[in-house]
């Protein structure tokens, strides 16, 4: 297996024994390949939810950029309550499993097709 097939499996895992779901396989992969090379670096591949700025930035760089989401307060509302639903005691948030939560909390899939 790849070091990116090894990253999925890691964060396919973290999405069944922290949120108890079964993950959409195909959506975490194009998620993953969507992140690039940050899922690499141990300090990129997590979202600090306790950095307002780090916040800021997913709201703006992926769910503006990547996802097409007009700029609200639902957005950041969204980004709290997946940050809550992951656990805020969860240290490891990792962005790729931020992402696809996101995703499909917003009903955005068809941005990775």
């Amino acid at each position: 297996m790849s070091k990116r097939d090894d990253l999925i499996a890691k964060y396919a895992a973290d999405i069944q024994d922290k949120l108890g779901a079964s993950p959409d396989m195909d959506l975490l992969t194009k998620v993953v390949i969507g992140c690039g090379p940050s899922i690499y670096n141990e300090d990129a591949e997590t979202v600090a939810a306790s950095d307002p700025a780090e916040l800021e930035r997913v709201k703006q760089n992926y769910l503006m950029k990547k996802l097409g989401l007009s700029d609200s307060p639902a957005l950041m509302d969204a980004i709290n309550a997946v940050i809550t639903k992951y656990g805020t005691s969860n240290r490891n948030k990792y962005r790729a499993v931020v992402y696809y939560m996101l995703c499909q909390h917003f009903g955005k899939e068809a941005a990775y097709a």
